[in-house]
């Protein structure tokens, strides 16, 4: 992903959830999924797919069972 797709994919995550805080950052060593942060805490990863010539993203976000006891 470069830094185009990145910035189309932060602004429809903050648009879709109404949340300026969202921020998608690139992988380090990973060229095909990005970094998806509320502030500074990570919450998933959005994962490019190909498959078939069609270009679509996979968001996957773990939820711990502690974090819904607050």
């Amino acid at each position: 992903m470069d830094k185009t797709e990145l910035a189309k994919l932060e602004r429809f995550l903050r648009r879709t959830f109404g949340n300026h805080s969202i921020r998608v950052a690139a992988r380090p060593r990973k060229k095909d999924s990005a970094e998806v942060y509320i502030g500074e805490e990570f919450v998933g990863v959005i994962s490019v797919d190909d498959e078939d010539g069609d270009r679509s993203f996979n968001f996957d976000m773990a939820i711990l069972a502690e974090d819904l006891e607050g």
